[in-house]
């Protein structure tokens, strides 16, 4: 049986890939409401990068992982609406807005949020993310034509909004851009290779995989030397202004999982460690003295090993393993 987290993430992300196989697109072509995020086609991407725009209307609750021009008009009063877009991880999202019909004075809003919320959750954290949070919504009934485009600061971005007037609504235009610098990510899928790179910037960066997975560390450049610690008590990078940890839970926001291994030096060679969390978080923390860099590839723990570590009663964290 799925966690409570992984239900309420369905409709985001969290069975895409389980349920589809491997999937790095998401379908944003008409699905039926049982199914309302199914893969991308090759022929549709094949059109798309011909150069068309893609459109089609938007569902109350959505998701959309690739651009085009996307419109909401209300059938009935819609008060509790999210659409929760995702980029590779080397993009930012930029969304426009196009058309807005909606009733502010009544209660409507049409609200843009830098990254993912769930449940009170956020993604990137605020401990993460270079914004406070109050700065990180933008409120159409507030900013108006004032800024009627987005950008956000990491591979996912969403809106919120809520319509009580029948045929009213709005168009946006999603776009992708090119982000040198990757810092918070969220995975699409539960496999890949990644390298995470923090040029002499005083910055935190997440890279998020909602799925239990092996992670394999085989190359850390921090500035120092050698190690790897298991999350303890007394020990850990206290005082390192420099380093790496492994984090596992079952929500969104990564201040809140659960610290299981901290890398405090430079190594090249291998460190892997199985993490049975829903959620598997690599975190790297930079004073801005350094270049620091970490390269890593990770996959989806297999179900079976999971069966058998809950029969064996291992009590640790999400049943984390080196």
């Amino acid at each position: 049986m799925p966690s409570a987290f992984q239900l309420r993430c369905h409709l985001v992300l969290i069975f895409l890939a389980a349920l589809k196989g491997e999937a790095r697109y998401l379908e944003v072509r008409e699905a039926g409401e049982d199914e309302p995020f199914l893969l991308l086609s090759e022929d549709l991407k094949r059109e798309l990068s011909a150069g068309q725009i893609y459109r089609r209307s938007l569902r109350c609750i959505d998701m959309l992982s690739i651009e085009g021009q996307f419109s909401f008009s209300a059938e009935q009063p819609q008060l509790h609406c999210a659409t929760f877009f995702i980029g590779e991880p080397e993009e930012l999202i930029t969304i426009d807005y196009d058309f807005v019909n909606i009733d502010c004075q009544g209660g409507d809003f049409l609200k843009v949020f830098d990254g993912w919320i769930l449940k009170g959750e956020k993604f990137p954290s605020s401990l993460d993310h270079p914004l406070p949070t109050s700065q990180r919504y933008v409120d159409f009934c507030e900013s108006g034509n004032s800024q009627r485009s987005i950008r956000s600061s990491q591979n996912v971005a969403m809106i919120f909004f809520r319509i009580h007037q029948p045929g009213n609504g709005f168009t946006v235009t999603v776009k992708k851009n090119a982000n040198l610098f990757p810092c918070n990510v969220i995975s699409q899928t539960p496999s890949g290779r990644f390298t995470m790179v923090i040029p002499h910037q005083h910055r935190n960066c997440s890279f998020s995989i909602i799925y239990p997975v092996v992670i394999k560390i085989s190359d850390l450049i921090l500035g120092h030397l050698n190690g790897l610690f298991l999350k303890k008590p007394s020990a850990g990078c206290t005082g390192m202004g420099d380093f790496v940890e492994l984090l596992g839970g079952t929500g969104l926001d990564p201040s809140k999982m659960f610290p299981l291994a901290d890398l405090c030096h430079s190594f090249h060679g291998s460190a892997q460690m199985k993490i049975g969390c829903d959620n598997t978080v690599l975190r790297m923390v930079s004073s801005g003295k350094h270049v620091n860099r970490v390269t890593f590839e990770y996959y989806q723990l297999d179900l079976q090993e999971l069966e058998n570590r809950k029969e064996n009663s291992i009590e640790e964290f999400c049943f984390p393993s080196i």
